[in-house]
């Protein structure tokens, strides 16, 4: 009498194994950490470092000058080389940044160099990581995701990266020991954690895609789709152009009125805009079906509503207002950028989402050097002028953007 040795079934387990998003979505969210945990330590470059006001926004736009051509030439290598090694090259590329800032503080040239490749590395994370999770958002990665996951995904996880960063940094460099090294080793101890889960997580371009010459890949016909120039231009600049409203411009326009506690401050607003935009981005599926598809004019009249409240604080000097101008354009931001994301990969292709992700990128991160223009316009004009003048644009941006929309 033989005695059968029961076969294991094949399929679903006892122990589910983790979805293939959440392997490679801890890596956009250390990227993001290791993009903006720079953000809120400004005033302690000001102050520690004795860097004037303009190298310290000058440190920010060379993380702008890093993000450009990481979000349009690493799209274009991932549809060539896959997801997965350019997204564990832009993981790899944060650590060294956070190393070369944590041991070069009183070094502008290292500093600039260290934020130029954390913009590198976050361009990776915004182009290749959102494609990249988008596709593991689809099937047969994921046969039960909603329509609007792939966007919803990576913006969530990015900016819960952008917020705990800035947080977690701010509270280091106020608080804790080893102020300008701290914040940047908890980022690269985070980044080599992650590593083992990235790793494992599915490629999703096939081997056998075949591709022309490298400058044909990089071209993206799609950036003169009419949709696109319609519809999401006039909108992208101000997603991060929140951003930079909020959590680099209104503390200093308070500084005055917060004594020793400016970094603790430039901190909560960072994490108050961030969180908000967190908050909000999951309801933006709900937004678009309330709206009829018209959830990016909801975002840019948020948007408008927080540049004039921002034209308020900088008459008023209030740090209160401040907070509430946070709150609104994080909540602008929140919503903007993901309705943008659903917008582009309506009109994408699985061969041309990460070049058309990278093009919309690389427009939202001009409104971060806003900061920089303004800092550099102040003898010029003052804060309420030029703010006034930016809330004329915003406005200007809304009608454009509801005529693109009518036209559709």
């Amino acid at each position: 009498m033989s005695t059968r040795i029961p076969r294991r079934p094949h399929g679903r387990t006892a122990a589910r194994s983790t979805p293939p998003w959440l392997l490679a979505a801890p890596a956009l969210f250390v990227m993001a950490w290791g993009g903006n945990h720079f953000t809120p330590l400004l005033h302690m470059y000001e102050t520690l470092g004795h860097y004037s006001t303009v190298t310290a926004d000058l440190f920010l736009g060379f993380y702008v000058v890093g993000l450009v051509p990481g979000l349009l030439l690493a799209g274009a290598l991932s549809d060539r080389y896959g997801r997965k090694p350019l997204v564990v090259i832009g993981v790899l590329g944060g650590i060294l940044a956070s190393t070369l800032l944590g041991l070069g503080f009183s070094s502008e040239i290292i500093i600039c160099l260290g934020r130029f490749l954390a913009g590198l590395s976050v361009g990776v994370a915004m182009s290749v990581g959102t494609a990249w999770l988008k596709e593991l958002s689809s099937a047969p990665f994921d046969l039960v995701a909603r329509p609007t996951a792939g966007a919803r995904r990576p913006a969530l996880t990015l900016t819960i990266g952008f917020g705990l960063g800035a947080g977690v940094s701010g509270v280091l460099a106020q608080w804790g020991p080893l102020p300008t090294l701290l914040p940047y080793a908890v980022h690269i101890i985070l980044s080599l954690l992650v590593l083992p889960a990235l790793l494992r997580a599915p490629e999703t371009v096939p081997r056998s895609r075949v591709h022309g010459s490298l400058w044909l890949d990089l071209q993206v016909p799609l950036a003169g789709h009419r949709r696109f120039l319609r519809v999401v231009l006039p909108t992208a600049p101000w997603v991060f152009g929140a951003a930079g409203i909020a959590y680099a411009m209104m503390p200093k326009l308070v500084e005055s009125q917060l004594g020793d506690l400016n970094l603790a401050f430039a901190t909560l607003l960072t994490v108050v805009t961030l969180g908000t935009g967190a908050l909000v981005q999951p309801q933006v599926s709900r937004l678009n079906s309330l709206t009829r598809g018209r959830a990016l004019l909801v975002g840019m009249s948020l948007m408008l509503v927080g540049v004039l409240s921002a034209v308020a604080t900088a008459v008023t000097v209030s740090p209160v207002l401040a907070l509430i101008t946070g709150i609104l354009l994080g909540a602008a931001y929140g919503v903007t950028v993901v309705a943008g994301l659903v917008e582009i990969q309506r009109i994408a292709t699985p061969t041309d989402l990460a070049g058309i992700t990278g093009v919309y990128y690389s427009l939202t991160y001009l409104g971060f050097l806003l900061p920089v223009l303004f800092a550099t316009l102040h003898d010029f004009a003052g804060y309420p002028l030029m703010l006034s003048l930016l809330a004329v644009a915003c406005a200007i941006c809304l009608v454009l953007t509801a005529v693109g929309l009518r036209r559709r």
